[in-house]
């Protein structure tokens, strides 16, 4: 059964753009249109900005005491802790240039797969009344996944902005977007997404 999106009220919905960060982006296969990706999520965010939504720049980089912390059972982090990868200082954990932050968005550093687990942003979403929040990131199978499972436990309205998240296994983010997300949220493009802020 397709649920219809509701309209999108901006000043209760954030626009969360997350690991858009260069040496994220370079996993990404040769074949992905990495201009055109940035350009449809860059829409997005003028979109959202135009209407007075929140806008939040969640990025994944690591101090010496982060990379310390990770304990050996974690099977993702442990390598990047042991091979000192992704430095928070390091150029690669960069945010996008052409995504760069702007005064007053939130802009939130964490040392897991989601946005929620190792950050203050549920506090600082909550402090502004924002309920619902719209998800463009890369990789689908990584910040996009945990964000959406841990955002849907913690009550928020989600969509997904399918046309604004990639991962490098085409057949995780086909089967994530169209047999997984959908039981938790809203699954919508950019278009769809300028229609429904219109309507809010």
């Amino acid at each position: 059964m397709t649920v219809t999106p509701p309209p999108l009220d901006p000043g209760t919905s954030a626009l969360l753009v997350m690991d858009y960060q260069r040496g994220i982006l370079a996993s990404l296969p040769d074949s992905t249109d990495q201009e055109a990706l940035l350009t449809r999520v860059a829409g997005a965010v003028a979109d959202m900005r135009a209407y007075g939504a929140a806008i939040v720049h969640v990025h994944v980089g690591f101090t010496e005491a982060d990379w310390a912390a990770i304990p050996s059972a974690n099977r993702s982090f442990s390598y990047l802790g042991k091979q000192r990868l992704m430095h928070h200082a390091d150029p690669a954990t960069d945010i996008h240039p052409r995504l760069a932050p702007e005064p007053g968005d939130i802009v939130v550093r964490k040392t897991r797969f989601g946005a929620l687990s190792t950050t203050d942003l549920d506090r600082r979403l909550r402090d502004r009344g924002i309920t619902t929040l719209v998800l463009a990131g890369v990789t689908t199978g990584g910040v996009v996944l945990s964000t959406v499972a841990d955002a849907a436990d913690r009550d928020y309205r989600l969509h997904v902005l399918s046309d604004g998240v990639a991962d490098p296994d085409p057949h995780l983010h086909r089967t994530l977007l169209t047999g997984v997300f959908p039981r938790m949220a809203h699954i919508i493009d950019s278009v769809e997404l300028r229609s429904l802020l219109r309507e809010g």
